[in-house]
């Protein structure tokens, strides 16, 4: 277990301290769990990006003339909002 010293805003501290009391988690929970989320995140992001460089447009139309060509269910129509 690391220990850092963080700076934080008089506001955001005020949020953060409300935020842990609501969530009833200590501040250090819910910051390690704020970063960790954020991590997540951009690990996601980069994932994603390496993956659709690997990508090919010919293989992706390849794929896509395998799908029949039918009319979508009334639920998953465009206008479906409109129930």
């Amino acid at each position: 277990m690391s220990t850092i010293s963080l700076r934080l805003s008089e506001s955001l501290h005020q949020r953060v301290r409300e935020l842990a009391r609501r969530e009833g988690v200590s501040i250090n929970q819910l910051i390690n769990s704020a970063v960790a989320e954020k991590i997540s995140a951009l690990l996601t992001e980069d994932y994603l990006e390496q993956r659709a460089r690997r990508g090919a447009r010919r293989k992706f139309e390849r794929a896509l003339g395998k799908v029949r060509d039918a009319a979508p269910e009334a639920a998953d129509r465009l206008d479906a909002g409109d129930r």
